[in-house]
């Protein structure tokens, strides 16, 4: 099946189309991006730079993904975005394409949904069936792992990390990590209010490994105990068989605190750049 291409849009002869594409018009494509196969570009959408799209994506109009990212010390290298498949950009959607850090790419997984004008900066990493509600905005590096909810109207300081299954309510500046399975609330520096029992329960997890990460948020959150207090009380409790969610949770805040300002990957600020001031 031939892709299908708007008369009014103009698509590099180099640029690569899979089958089943649809470019509707006034959109512009690159000669360097790769499209899968039935992905569908509806109108006015500009994909840049070196952008790999995967299989079933559709973006609205006026997304532009792939553009270069907005970090001073970026000197044009050949840098990429990288984006799986099934994923829905809403209106004014964008994504920079990495700066000269880390591996030079912005990586989008599976099945997400970016609503619209959220913004995903240089380097960032989103996993799968993420959700970005309208006017969400990630700094640079910041990753966001499976099936968290970042609500409108939320900036995300760069290298922050936003867990497995946790929630951040609408509005919030979040200069720190959150732990998977929380819930976070407040305008300014949001604190954790209680689990994402709702997302635990849609995402198949069962009561017990719910009931286990209440008792740890209790522990950490509102009593105060130490991480060693928590794994001897678990220790103790659970005969030594750890649900994988607690064991997620306990790794993620063994992280965050090993790391700088609340931030685990504050510890990688910088890699990537030593090959470029050496060349």
């Amino acid at each position: 099946m031939e892709p299908q291409i708007s008369p009014l849009s103009q698509v590099a002869p180099t640029a690569q189309l899979g089958k089943g594409v649809v470019v509707g018009p006034f959109c512009l494509v690159g000669p360097d991006v790769v499209v899968g196969d039935f992905t569908e570009l509806t109108s006015h959408v500009v994909l840049s730079g070196r952008t790999t799209l995967g299989c079933h994506n559709k973006l609205y109009p006026g997304c532009v993904i792939g553009c270069e990212p907005q970090d001073v010390s970026y000197q044009e290298s050949s840098t990429e975005v990288l984006v799986g498949n099934e994923n829905v950009f809403r209106e004014g959607v964008t994504v920079n394409r990495g700066a000269e850090k880390e591996d030079h790419v912005t990586r989008i997984g599976n099945r997400n949904m970016f609503m619209a004008n959220s913004h995903v900066a240089h380097n960032c990493r989103i996993y799968d069936d993420v959700i970005l509600v309208n006017g969400a905005l990630l700094g640079g590096h910041v990753h966001i792992h499976d099936r968290a909810i970042v609500s409108g109207n939320t900036v995300v300081h760069h290298f922050s990390t936003i867990g497995r299954l946790s929630f951040v309510s609408g509005g919030c500046r979040v200069p720190h990590d959150i732990p998977p399975f929380m819930l976070a609330a407040g305008s300014d520096n949001p604190t954790l209010k209680t689990i994402n029992v709702v997302g635990m329960r849609r995402a198949g997890i069962s009561e017990h490994s719910i009931e286990v990460v209440r008792t740890a948020f209790r522990m950490l959150y509102r009593k105060r105990k130490s991480l060693a207090d928590v794994h001897q009380h678990f220790d103790e409790t659970l005969n030594g068989v750890m649900p994988m969610e607690l064991a997620q949770l306990l790794q993620f805040i063994e992280a965050q605190r090993a790391g700088k300002l609340g931030r685990a990957r504050e510890v990688v600020r910088g890699q990537g750049t030593e090959e470029r001031k050496a060349a």
